[in-house]
């Protein structure tokens, strides 16, 4: 007879698990039969011990069959997606999104919320008053079909096994585990009913993933998993050994992404659109991806799509022309003690310390503060004289304010010598 600690026990030895087991633990943690501490269990023996390429299959079809599965195909258009595997600063989502709805395209987003050390899209776009993430499929259906673009949370109906094993996993240390990123990524992907899928691997001291050699094997086994199921998946590999743009956080990152869509985005952040949005646009056989990209930002059709869909959503459009909106009551200035160039950034610990500030989880239940955020004021490769601000922090809760003032110490190095620049875009 099956049971939870029997399968935990043969993954711990290292044993192959069939699909019925798998299948049974999956079912049991969605029913309730399996509990948090029997689940976590399991989900650790997996991150120890990894699984075959089938068992990932197996893993993540029962995550699709979770739920229901969406059909786009009556659309007159290309029905695509984006996926980032995650980073501290990555608001990518909410600018390549609308950018390539306003190029023709549908992008039927199924998000997730903060994961370990970074932030999650759906948790940024809650920090819209009245942005409302968990719509039914019917609704979920005519915004995309209308606005070109919606980006929802998991609901009961799409992926549930995976909305409630990844918020397991956020504060499991359970993350960073390729058939669990695999199996979390491709089902909510393939659950949408997409054509296409471009999907951004990050590689370095801020990713979930350090090396570029282990970020390809990611790669291909995501690729795989889609061509199994009728998916176009294009691999890009971009850096995360520093932040990515100029804000973590909450509220300041759906600031950051409206100043990208009206065309005053960092250089890094505009870099990667562009570049994934060309490599969108390739899957949809759309010509001169350039500089339709960029008229797109520079007649403002892509900010008009954004807003369209956060309408549509219920958000509050007066607020994001405010960027007050949200007033942290606690702020304060890191200040660069040595003369010389900014050389590193632990953007692993910067980005848990968006956590700790109340800007993820630590428990499942925890209440998100959307004053959160940190702002960069000097990036890797930037000259700084002593007493100059090279980052702010801020927050609304004083408690978790005071006990991050420590938190921030030393996490940026700045040496005498002009530092070697860090790779953004990795050839594939």
């Amino acid at each position: 007879m099956l049971s939870s600690i029997s399968i935990t026990k043969k993954k711990q030895n290292g044993t192959i698990l069939s699909q019925s087991e798998i299948e049974f633990i999956i079912q049991g943690y969605i029913a309730g039969t399996i509990n948090d501490d029997d689940m976590t269990n399991w989900l650790k023996a997996v991150f120890q011990q990894g699984m075959t390429h089938k068992e990932t299959m197996d893993y993540t079809q029962n995550m699709i069959e979770s739920g229901a599965q969406l059909d786009f195909s009556h659309l007159n258009g290309y029905v695509v997606d984006k996926h980032s595997t995650g980073g501290v600063g990555d608001k990518v989502s909410m600018i390549l999104g609308p950018l390539l709805a306003a190029c023709g395209c549908y992008i039927p987003m199924v998000s997730g919320r903060g994961l370990g050390h970074t932030q999650g899209t759906i948790d940024k776009l809650e920090s819209i008053p009245g942005y409302c993430s968990s719509l039914s499929l019917t609704q979920f259906k005519r915004i995309v079909e209308e606005a070109g673009i919606s980006i929802i949370a998991q609901t009961e109906e799409i992926c549930p096994a995976d909305s409630k094993i990844y918020a397991l996993r956020d504060i499991t240390d359970t993350v960073a585990s390729f058939p669990l990123i695999c199996g979390s990524i491709m089902s909510k992907k393939i659950a949408e009913g997409i054509e296409g899928l471009v999907l951004d691997i990050k590689v370095g001291n801020g990713a979930f993933i350090r090396t570029l050699s282990e970020a390809k094997k990611l790669g291909a086994l995501m690729q795989d998993v889609g061509k199994h199921y009728g998916i176009h998946v294009s691999i890009c590999y971009t850096g995360m050994d520093q932040p990515l743009g100029n804000t973590a956080g909450l509220w300041c990152e759906v600031m950051e992404s409206i100043e990208c869509l009206k065309g005053n985005g960092p250089d890094d952040i505009m870099s990667i659109v562009f570049h994934l949005g060309k490599e969108a646009l390739t899957l949809a056989k759309i010509h001169n991806a350039e500089p339709l990209l960029k008229t797109a930002i520079s007649d403002g059709s892509a900010l008009d799509k954004f807003r369209h869909m956060v309408s549509a959503h219920g958000g509050n459009l007066g607020s994001m022309d405010n960027p007050k909106t949200y007033k942290p009551l606690y702020q304060k200035e890191v200040l660069a003690e040595s003369e010389g160039y900014i050389c590193y950034m632990d953007t692993l610990n910067l980005g848990k310390g968006v956590v700790y500030l109340g800007g993820g989880r630590i428990q499942k239940r925890d209440k998100l503060d959307p004053t959160v955020g940190i702002v960069w004021h000097k990036k890797t490769g930037d000259a700084v004289v002593t007493g100059e601000p090279i980052m702010t922090y801020f927050c609304s809760d004083k408690d978790k304010f005071e006990r991050c003032k420590l938190y921030f110490k030393g996490r940026i190095r700045i040496q005498s010598e002009l530092p070697k620049s860090l790779e953004l875009i990795y050839k594939s």
